[in-house]
This record gives structure tokens, C-alpha cells and sequence, in this order.
């Protein structure tokens, strides 16, 4: 098979455009679609501090390379990396080691953040505790949590999170299936400015997964390609399968959930009571309750009298 923009073998087939590409024209395909997010989420961005979330998986790593490319002529704007080590042994170490690699080949600050000093406990001793609970409950508020303290302890701007195509198709589907229209208008990438929560960017989001995998590999970028022991339980593999299947019978289909999204926070974006919540009674952090969901979870993980205050 030839590619459709020139006579090179192709590498990869995109039935959502009905086109096939060769190595060099998939790469600039990629190279230009995040820049034309970057454009359109950073608007005359030239003087500050970006964070990127860097968990040392395949999106992470492609989304620090792809964030310190665009901006390595703009010398008024520092770029660094945050981890989060949520305390998961046999998995977190190993995309840590990665992380570190890849920020010194880059030259970029790298900061670790660990739920056991923030939070004081971790996900595997979380996960001993509440044995019926799926741990991605909590680990993923906490993550988030974590990063957006560590971004904002860095003064960044914004924080760029690695989330793909496939990634925000699934969550949009599944805050739709929920109901969930709040949070549908509060995911990333952010369009609302809501106090102390750092804008969340997300470059990523018009390559599907399986093109972020092969641009990494075409351009050796270092990754762990392990899997979260946990990931296993998680609701997010039911949405997983059936994108893939909508995708197979109707290519495009996870582009048009996401118009979808981008067409509904248009339309929410003059109710002000709408993505912008308050703040945590026991952290601080914004919430759209009285008690922010990290502490409710450290709350029942640690007890009453521990979470409260325990960040």
C-alpha cells in the first residue's frame, strides 16, 4: 500500500479520513495536529511556566517531547515535568525510571510528587484497606489531586496531560451515559478558568491511541510499557470496548464525541454555575462539595479524624 499523499510505502492506515501514510508524512500529521491544538487551548502563550504531567507511559512521554518542541524557540516559557507516585509497587518505579530518562535527555526540571507524603497513605495500602472498593476510584482523584499541587507549587500556567483521542471519546461517552453534565463541561481540555485549579491542556486529543504508540516508537521517545495491576477493574474498559466498536463499524466515530463536547461547553459556557465549584472544607482544593472527593476517600480509607486536614 502506497501513501495517499505521496508514492513512499505507507505505515498506518486512518479509515477515519480514508487515507494511508508513509513514516514521514504520518510523523508531520501527528507534529501538526498538536500544534494546532496547542494554537487553539494556549492562545498566545509566550512568557510562563508550563507543567506536564509525566507518568512515563507512551502519552506522557510523547506529550512532554511534542510540549518542549513547540516551545523550545520561546525562551520566556519553562517547561517541567510532574509525577505522581501513588505508592504501586512492581508498576510505578518502573515508568518513574522512564520519566527520569527522558526528562534528562530533554534537559527539563522533573518533580516527583508521592501520595505518602502528601497524603499520607497509598494506593496499595488503600488498596488493602477497602478490598471492595475498585482502587482506580481513588487513585485517580488523588492523582489528580497531587498534580494540580504540584503544578500549581511550580507556578505553572497551565498543565499539559497526555490524554489521546480515545481517551477523551471515553470520557465524554461515559459522562453521558451518567448524566453527568457538570463534569462533562469541567473535563479537560479546560475552556473555564475555575480558582485554584490549573488549566488542564491536552495537545493530544486528535490523535487516536494506537497513532500516539507508533509516533513514539518512529521517533524512539523512552516509555514503560507496563500495566497498572489495578487497570484491570476499572469502568472505563466497558467504554474502552464499545469505542472501539462504534469505531469499527462507523470510523470518526470518536471525533464526533468529541464535537459533541466541544459543541455542549459552547452552549453551557454562559452558565457561570456550571464548571466552577468552591473549595474543599478540609484541603482547600477546588470541589464541587463541601468535601472535595480525594479527602472524602481519604476520609474513608483513613478515618474521620485523619483525612480532615491531612493535606
Amino acid at each position: 500500500m502506497r501513501c495517499s499523499s505521496c508514492e513512499a510505502p505507507a505505515i498506518v492506515d486512518q479509515p477515519y479520513r480514508g487515507a494511508h501514510v508513509c513514516a514521514e508524512h504520518f510523523r508531520e500529521s501527528v507534529e501538526d495536529r498538536v500544534r494546532r491544538e496547542m494554537h487553539a487551548q494556549l492562545p498566545r502563550f509566550g512568557r510562563g511556566t508550563i507543567a506536564v504531567a509525566l507518568s512515563g507511559g507512551k502519552d506522557s512521554a510523547v506529550a512532554l517531547v511534542l510540549s518542549h518542541q513547540y516551545f523550545r524557540r520561546r525562551p520566556t516559557v519553562r517547561i517541567v515535568a510532574i509525577s505522581v507516585d501513588e505508592g504501586i509497587a512492581g508498576y510505578r518505579p518502573a515508568t518513574l525510571d522512564a520519566a527520569a530518562r527522558l526528562t534528562r535527555s530533554l534537559g527539563v526540571d522533573h518533580r516527583i510528587v508521592r501520595a505518602s507524603d502528601e497524603l499520607g497513605t497509598t494506593t496499595d495500602a488503600t488498596a488493602r484497606e477497602l478490598a471492595t472498593t475498585v482502587p482506580c476510584s481513588y487513585c485517580g482523584v488523588w492523582r489528580r489531586k497531587l498534580l494540580n499541587q504540584g503544578a500549581r507549587a511550580e507556578g505553572a500556567d497551565a498543565l499539559v496531560l497526555g490524554f489521546n483521542l480515545d481517551d477523551l471519546a471515553q470520557t465524554v461517552l461515559m459522562n453521558l451515559v451518567r448524566g453527568d453534565l457538570d463534569r462533562l463541561v469541567r473535563m479537560a481540555p479546560h475552556r473555564l478558568r475555575q480558582p485554584g485549579l490549573v488549566p488542564r491542556v491536552a495537545p493530544l486529543s486528535a490523535v487516536p491511541e494506537r497513532e500516539v504508540y507508533l509516533y513514539a516508537h518512529l521517533r524512539r521517545i523512552p516509555f514503560d510499557h507496563g500495566e497498572c495491576p489495578y487497570s484491570g477493574r476499572a469502568s472505563r474498559n466497558l467504554f474502552r470496548e464499545i469505542i472501539w466498536q462504534l469505531e469499527e463499524a462507523q470510523p470518526g466515530t470518536r471525533q464526533s464525541l468529541l464535537r459533541t463536547h466541544r459543541r455542549l461547553v459552547e452552549r453551557w459556557l454562559a452558565d457561570e454555575s456550571i464548571g466552577a465549584p468552591g473549595r474543599c472544607r478540609a484541603c482547600g482544593e477546588p470541589s464541587a462539595s463541601e468535601l472535595c472527593r480525594a479527602c472524602e476517600y481519604l476520609r474513608i480509607a483513613q478515618g474521620p479524624s485523619e483525612a480532615v486536614g491531612a493535606t
